[in-house]
């Protein structure tokens, strides 16, 4: 019977299912707070929807486009790191055999095992993959599981596109003496969801993840609607 946690993450795949919620979330929080404060801003200068609905939809598309852009950019420099460790390792091996045999063994005696276990160990793993033993113990790499680039910039698309249609559909469906207060709740509630979500993927404290968002969220509001009343009231808008 096996000792392993049913519900523990496991198996192939991992990293790249990770980097995927990973950027998901970001790109869920990211479209939520820029595109509320957008059009937060915008509705504190003018109670007309067609500048509000445009701003909306243009801090959408173009948040989205940068935001995968950027995903895209960032996991494929990190994958091509690992593609050129990889490489580097494979080409030790080849040519330097005994000495990585040797490497190896003491990395795992330095990880608690004795040094006849330690040689066993690293003959064994050597024995049956020499090229992911070193990559594991090394790097912690793991060549069947290297981070997608395109994933990681189609999840953060979806998801920031995701993110910002809750701002812009509380600014513009409620009346406009209740647009400002629903579209502050409707936020503070996703930044929250959001905050405890990124927190139980990374098993850091949701509470305290929650409270951070919130209150960025809040402030990045209140900060944009001030401004925009206060450009607003002066005619600037």
């Amino acid at each position: 019977m096996s000792d392993t946690h049913p519900n523990e993450p496991h198996g192939a795949g991992l990293g790249q299912r990770l980097n995927w919620l990973r950027a998901g979330v970001l790109g869920a929080n990211d479209g939520i707070v820029s595109v509320a404060s957008l059009v937060v801003g915008v509705a504190g200068a003018t109670t007309a929807n067609a500048p509000v609905l445009l701003a909306g939809i243009a801090g959408l598309v173009g948040g989205a486009i940068s935001m995968a852009l950027g995903e895209y950019v960032s996991v494929s420099s990190q994958r091509d790191s690992e593609c050129a460790l990889i490489e580097k390792e494979r080409e030790e091996l080849e040519t330097l055999p005994e000495e990585e045999l040797d490497e190896l063994t003491e990395l795992y005696r330095q990880r608690g095992l004795s040094e006849d276990t330690a040689r066993q160990v690293a003959v064994e793993l050597t024995e049956h993959d020499a090229l992911a033993a070193h990559l594991e113990v090394e790097l912690g790499i793991d060549q069947d599981d290297l981070v997608n680039p395109w994933d990681a910039a189609i999840s953060s698309a979806i998801s920031f596109t995701i993110g910002a249609l809750l701002p812009l559909l509380a600014i513009l469906l409620p009346p406009v003496e209740w647009r400002i207060p629903v579209t502050f709740v409707a936020v503070l509630v996703a930044l929250a969801a959001t905050g405890a979500i990124s927190a139980g993927i990374g098993g850091a404290s949701r509470l305290r993840a929650s409270i951070r968002l919130v209150v960025g969220g809040a402030l990045a509001l209140a900060v944009t609607w001030a401004i925009g009343t206060l450009l607003g009231t002066s005619g600037v808008a």
